[in-house]
């Protein structure tokens, strides 16, 4: 795979990239597409605009001093969420404006953010986890038993998820009560996700693994063999398939015909020995976009196994990858700072 001479074909022909200098914390495109921001550790933001890639970029100052750390599209059509090791949740525009939400702790670590285009907003710090509306007013803090691992909100945002040490809990939004359901397995949980039918929650694991639960019964699923942590966790866009990283190959699980137990994993794109550091799964179509730790990205069709080479190797681990909500635009970024930018819509 890596060897792949004309890998920069679509990057040249059809995108842009620009050696930005920070560790690409995150990557994610504005509800509306109209903009793509890139998350730095060096505390900014870099916003380009997808109709007009070649221009410049704009810079928003969201932890000046400090680094982002999560990175999120807003609950509004135009903007961004982050949070950072500065204690701070801030909303940024694609104009670069920048606005503090809310200030969790000067000496604390927003280290992770979500958002849901009804309106709200969720950062966590610690063992709590702070929800918001889309005016920025506070609308509870929930507590978890030991420090957050990863946060994501269900299809409808009537949910929100986190995981932590021994297992996972689960809210409704808008109970009365802070009660949670706890989704409970020993070990250290990280990345999590919720399939789109809202039947399932998948959390990734410190142990080179992945347990899942069946929300309907509770039925336990243990998905192993990964050579490495899995960091990122992506369903296609009708639940049949959960794509991960960790592996020399990415890795997708079968949530259909009642798997993913008893069931063995499919494989794309590896061959190699370098292993798939980021994936995230196109919002219409059964293909993933996957980035290696020799900084190679590629796609991949589920069904025929095709792969089509997006960026060659040579800029670093690929530490970041999303799409638009049209599945027209792909970026990536990588921890040496390189991000990039293409356009895969049809001519």
């Amino acid at each position: 795979m890596s060897n792949t001479t004309t890998a920069d074909f679509l990057l040249d022909s059809r995108g842009t990239g620009r050696a930005l200098g920070a560790w690409v914390v995150g990557a994610a495109f504005a509800r509306n597409g109209a903009a793509c921001a890139f998350a730095l550790g060096d505390g900014t933001l870099r916003l380009a605009r997808p109709a007009a890639m070649a221009d410049d970029w704009t810079t928003a100052e969201a932890h000046p001093g400090g680094a982002c750390l999560a990175l999120a599209a807003d609950g509004n059509p135009t903007g961004f969420l982050t949070g950072g090791d500065d204690g701070r949740l801030v909303a940024s525009g694609a104009d670069g404006a920048v606005q503090e939400i809310a200030q969790l702790g000067a000496m604390k670590w927003v280290e992770h953010v979500a958002a849901h285009e009804v309106g709200l907003r969720a950062a966590s710090v610690g063992r709590q986890l702070h929800l918001f509306d889309g005016k920025g007013t506070k609308l509870r803090t929930l507590a978890t038993p030991t420090a957050v691992g990863g946060i994501a909100f269900d299809a409808k945002g009537k949910r929100v998820a986190a995981s932590h040490y021994n297992g996972a809990s689960l809210w409704f939004v808008a109970a009365k009560e802070d009660k949670p359901r706890v989704l409970e397995w020993k070990g250290s949980h990280g990345a999590i996700a919720i399939s789109p039918d809202g039947t399932h929650v998948v959390t990734a694991m410190q142990e080179n693994a992945l347990h899942g639960w069946r929300l309907e019964d509770g039925q336990h699923m243990r998905m192993s063999g990964y050579p490495s942590k899995t960091r990122f966790l992506s369903f296609t866009a009708r639940g049949r398939w959960l794509a991960t990283s960790g592996a020399d190959s990415v890795v997708i699980w079968p949530f259909f015909g009642g798997g993913p137990m008893g069931k063995a994993p499919t494989e794309l794109a590896g061959g190699d020995g370098i292993l798939c550091t980021a994936v995230a799964c196109h919002p219409q179509h059964e293909v993933v976009a996957a980035g290696f730790a020799d900084g190679l990205v590629v796609l991949s069709e589920i069904a025929s196994g095709k792969v089509v080479p997006v960026a060659a190797p040579g800029r670093g681990p690929v530490s970041a990858i999303a799409w638009n909500a049209g599945g027209t635009h792909l970026a990536f970024g990588t921890e040496t700072g390189f991000a990039g930018l293409v356009d895969l819509s049809r001519r």
